[in-house]
Parts: structure tokens; sequence; C-alpha cells
């Protein structure tokens, strides 16, 4: 992020986010909802109009379109001084608006190749009335301009020209639209309750080339689905939704993440909203979302990618992580339960071994497990679930992808402790899910460890997801820790730390893992 993409508060850096809509004279809606939920959401709110709207809670009786010349002023003055972060775009009422849009898109994409930009196709308003010149609207203009499009189930019919009267039939029209427009699709559940679910709100998404995620998720399918919300109160939900997924994606989150935190956001927002007029109230204003309950429930649709959550759940720690090295080599592993380490994980990356690597393989692995058990030590061996299961370990750790195809039952079975990474919020939610026994949080900072999909999280997302998860599940973060470090990532109040070249490329492992834990120790 530039400079003068962002403004700074304290240590905070406050990313710009443009919401280009019609504005809502009854606030509700449109830019005054949009301009709402970014600066609630820690970001910078910049306003393009398109329309001025004659509209109140019950009606909107009149939409008036801004002249071309204002609305190409408007997006360059703005860029000028303020460029954006990440864009929502909402109520564009006629054609010639979508395609000067896009040719001004075309032209910055080179510029900010960062830059995202989520559509909300604004047709007809909660009340009924229609917003647009709907019939005959296209965007195809802005194919390949845009990273998400979020329409709900009447705009999603429209846009895909598929008749839409069951769950399948939204997959097949979001998968439509998605190659149409060559971009990621949210079908919005809200209001599709009659022949879906009339229970839970269920959000459909569709990735397409989203960035900075594993490859079993990219270009993957996935339903979110929440508690309906007993309430009229929502008028305004699309656009608060879309400018969310915004707000949350100029941070860095990845579209998953975005999606995730948006809807925990719209579903607080329903718990308490409010009526001012006649017609249907709006949503509450509530923060960057920190109560686990507002979150959804994230399954994939295709069943290769589920992981079944075993009955009887999973063994729980005997003590807390604190320090936790994650090393590759047994000799290592002795040494640092020798000055008091309690747990430790074995990391030996072998694939493809002929016979006599698989035995020295399975020998390292029944050595830590010994070690572990003669030190009364928790010690967690990765990936190799199946010789871990084999010789009784304590616990197993797995990262996202590798949890796929696991017999987790079997290993609940047997009393062994799992420990999951995860690498942003929806990683996190899948995880937590499947309540492991220990949730990873990373990579924090840079690390040369391994290549990584996605970008480091930092301080400030550790915190973030720290408030989201503690006391839920016991929480370990991980990447790049080390003694010059561990103090800000303690501020953040996450249970512990898990260390890697910190002790293993020390000159002493056991000094400076002692050194490490001495840190992580104070004041505690």
């Amino acid at each position: 992020m530039t400079s003068s993409q962002s403004k700074t508060i304290g240590r905070i850096t406050r990313p710009v986010v443009w919401t280009i809509a019609g504005s809502d004279s009854s606030g509700g809606a449109g830019i005054q909802a949009d301009a709402a939920t970014i600066n609630d959401l820690n970001s910078h709110a910049c306003t393009v109009v398109t329309s001025v709207t004659a509209q109140s809670s019950v009606a909107v009786d009149f939409v008036e379109p801004v002249y071309q010349q204002m609305l190409k002023q408007q997006l360059n003055t703005l860029n000028a001084d303020l460029p954006p972060k990440a864009i929502k775009i909402g109520l564009l009422v006629d054609q010639k608006q979508i395609e000067l849009i896009a040719e001004w898109l075309k032209q910055k994409r080179a510029i900010y190749p960062d830059l995202v930009v989520v559509l909300d196709p604004v047709l007809i308003a909660s009340s009924g009335d229609i917003l647009a010149e709907s019939k005959g609207l296209d965007f195809s203009p802005l194919k390949g301009l845009i990273d998400l499009i979020t329409p709900n189930f009447f705009e999603l019919q429209q846009l895909s020209e598929i008749i839409v009267t069951d769950k399948s039939d939204i997959v097949s029209a979001a998968c439509a639209l998605s190659k149409s427009l060559a971009c990621s699709v949210l079908a919005k559940g809200g209001d599709n309750y009659e022949f879906v679910d009339n229970q839970l709100a269920l959000d459909f998404l569709v990735c397409h080339q989203v960035a900075h995620c594993s490859d079993n998720h990219n270009n993957a399918k996935f339903w979110f689905a929440s508690e309906r919300i007993d309430t009229v109160n929502n008028h305004g939900t699309g656009c608060t939704l879309s400018s969310a997924i915004a707000s949350v994606s100029a941070y860095g989150y990845s579209i998953l993440d975005a999606v995730s935190i948006a809807k925990a956001y719209v579903s607080r927002g329903l718990n308490q909203s409010y009526q001012l007029g006649k017609g249907p109230g709006i949503l509450a204003r509530t923060g960057w979302p920190k109560d686990i309950s507002f979150f959804p429930t994230i399954t994939s649709t295709q069943s290769e990618l589920v992981a079944i959550k075993p009955e009887g759940g999973f063994k729980a720690l005997g003590i807390d992580l604190d320090v936790y090295p994650v090393v590759g080599s047994v000799e290592l592993i002795e040494d640092l339960l020798k000055v008091g380490c309690t747990t430790v994980q074995l990391r030996l990356k072998a694939e493809d071994l002929n016979d006599k690597e698989s035995e020295w393989l399975e020998a390292q692995i029944v050595n830590a497990i010994a070690l572990g058990k003669e030190y009364k030590a928790q010690v967690f061996i990765n990936d190799h679930w199946q010789l871990a299961l084999k010789h009784n370990a304590y616990g197993i750790h797995l990262g996202q992808e590798d949890v796929i195809g696991v017999d987790l039952q079997a290993i609940s079975d047997a009393g062994i402790a799992l420990g999951l990474s995860s690498h942003g919020t929806f990683e996190a939610l899948l995880a937590y899910q499947l309540q492991p026994s220990y949730l990873a949080i990373g990579h924090i900072f840079p690390t040369l460890t391994k290549d990584m999909p996605s970008l480091p999280q930092g301080l400030v997302k550790l915190q973030q997801n720290t408030q989201l998860f503690k006391g839920h599940i016991p929480l370990v973060t991980i990447g790049g820790i080390n003694k010059d470090n561990l103090s800000e990532t303690k501020a953040t109040n996450v249970d512990s730390i898990a260390v890697v070249r910190a002790i293993t490329q020390a000159e002493s492992p056991q000094q400076a893992f002692k050194e490490l834990k001495a840190m992580w120790m104070e004041d505690k």
C-alpha cells in the first residue's frame, strides 16, 4: 500500500476505500450505508455519486443519474489525491455508466494491480422499486475488471438468465455468472428462504482465481450458512455486505477471508438493527466482528475437500503450549526436552521415499514419541499421521490442505491430540469447525521456512483473530517469531508462540529456547 493510498492513525494504517453508488436520501442504503460501513471498519470512505434518489424507507419515487462528465470528473479528481485500495460499486443507473466505469477501471488496473473491486449489481430496492434500467442492462464491459459480484436472488436470475427454484439452480446460476464475468460470485441468500432454508441464510460463493489462498480453496465453491435473524429491519443489507467485503479486502485479506468477516458484520448489524420510519429499518454499525457466534459455518460443495468432525472430539492439551519449538531432528527434540521444553513438534518433510528411507522415517517418529513419554512432554508429529497413529503419538499437527483425506475419527478414537494450521480467517473458521486441540495462526512475519501462498498476516490481523477465537480454543501463532518481535507478538494476547528458525538456526538451540521461554513467561 502506497502512502497516498492510506491515512495513518497511530500504528494502524487506514486504507482508502471508494464507494461508487447512488445516494439514498433515507440514509439506509446506497452511498450513505457504504460510507458508514467503510468508516466503521477502520477504512477511510470516499464517495463517487452515480445518481440522486428521492427515497424513503417505504418507496423510491425518483432516480436521477449524474451527468457523464460529472461522474468521470469525480473519479479523476479523487484518484489524483486519494487513490483507492478497494472499490465497492453499487447502483449504476444505465449502460453508459457501466461503460464509463469499465473504461476507467481498465486504465487504473494497470497502475494498481492489487486493487480489489466488488460489484453489488443493485437493480431493485428493498421496497421492490426498480432503481436501474434493469432490462437489458449489460455488465459484460466489466468482465475481468472486478474481483467479486454480489447479486441477490432476483439479480442472480436476471444476470445469469437461469430460473432459480432450488439450491442446485443457485449453484448453476452462480457458476454461469462467474464464467461470463471472469470473477468470483457471492450469491446472497437473504431473500431465498422460501425454497432453500427458512432457518439459515445461505450464501453461495464461487471462487475465481482468488489470490493468496491455498490451491484447494482457489476456484472452489462454498456455502456460507448464518442463522437467519428474525427482523424486518434489513434496508441496505446488500450495500452493507458488499462495502464490508471491500473494506476488509483493503486490509490485505483474501476474498475468502473478507466474505467470512463481512457476513459476521452483517449478521450482528441485523441482530442490533432498528427502525426509524414507517418501512424497514436499518442495520447497526457494530465495528470489526469479534463475536464468533455471528460468523458463518462454511461447507464445500466438493466432497473431496470436506473434513468431517469426528464424534467425541480430540484430546485436550495437558499443559499450555507456551513456547512451542518446531524442529527437524530427534536429536534436537531431546536437547530441548532436557532443558525443560514441555511441547515440541517434529517436522520431517519426506515424500516418495524408498523402503530404506521409509524405515528411517518411521524410526525417527518412534524415537520422538518415546522421548515425549520419557520426559512427560507433548510431542506432536507433523504430517505423518498414519505413523503417529500407529505408534500412539501424543499429538499430530496437520496443515490446512493435509487434513483432507485424513481419518480424523481414528485419531479421535485413539485419544491423540490434533493441531491444525490456518492462514487467514476463512481457514481458521474451517479448522475451528473441526474443534481441534489447538488452532495455529500463521504466518505472521515473512518466513523462509517454506513457500506460502498466503501473505504474512502481521500483528493487526493476529490480534483480530486472537480476539475472535480466544477462550474458545487454544491458540498458537507461528511464522518468523524471534526475540526481536516476541514482545509485540505477546501484546496481541495470543496464548502461545511456535518458533522455528529462532531455535533451529541458533548457535545454541537450548540457550535460545530458555531465553525465549523467559521472555514469554515474564509478567505472566
